[in-house]
């Protein structure tokens, strides 16, 4: 089955709004439902209900609500562990949401495996930052983490919506970016053969 450009252009999309709900679930969904309600971005047929004012309100409601509770001390690593698996479930629904030119057969398992994983790749990763910047400043750092995941949420999700395809590029320099970190993070730096007799 050839896919054409407008289903590219919609797995990007899909995939790009999928990784901006690793660093808030709500947020992105609003930010897609608002353009869909606009007349901007085109829906999936059964994600309709996604544009209504009832979904908007809620959505709404909940971003500000996530958005500010990132805010609290000792919340936000709490949001963290249990926004892991919604933000999985989001970032299926946001890719399933928005690609409306990929044929069912191919979106869904899209939507799954690029989607919820690329979501799950974004909130732990996030989540590992928050966690050592956490311990390294005593808390004191992470409203500036907060900041730029709230940011990074709103920018990937502009720019998917208004560049798919630089917006998955940037995607997987963010992933390649946020991976290595956390690994030096949770692992620390590896020293050279010779450093560590150096060091005796």
């Amino acid at each position: 089955m050839e896919l054409g450009i407008g289903a590219l252009l919609s797995i990007a999309l899909g995939v790009g709004l999928a990784a901006a709900t690793g660093f808030r679930v709500f947020l992105p969904l609003l930010i897609a439902a608002i353009a869909a309600r606009s007349g901007v971005l085109p829906l999936t047929d059964g994600f309709a209900w996604l544009a209504s004012t009832p979904a908007l309100l809620t959505l709404g409601t909940a971003a500000v609500l996530e958005t500010l509770a990132y805010y609290v001390p000792g919340v936000d690593h709490a949001l963290d562990v249990l926004a892991s698996p919604a933000a999985l479930a989001a970032g299926v629904i946001a890719s399933a949401a928005v690609m409306a030119d990929v044929p069912p057969a191919v979106m869904w398992p899209v939507a799954i495996i690029a989607g919820g994983g690329i979501a799950g790749l974004t909130k732990g990763s996030a989540a590992v930052v928050r966690a050592k910047t956490g311990l390294a400043t005593g808390g004191l750092g992470n409203p500036v983490v907060s900041t730029v995941e709230t940011i990074s949420a709103t920018g990937l999700s502009l720019l998917a919506i208004a560049l798919p395809l630089v917006c998955l590029v940037a995607v997987v320099a963010l992933l390649v970016w946020a991976t290595r970190k956390a690994g030096r993070l949770m692992f620390g730096r590896r020293r050279a053969p010779g450093e560590a007799n150096r060091s005796q």
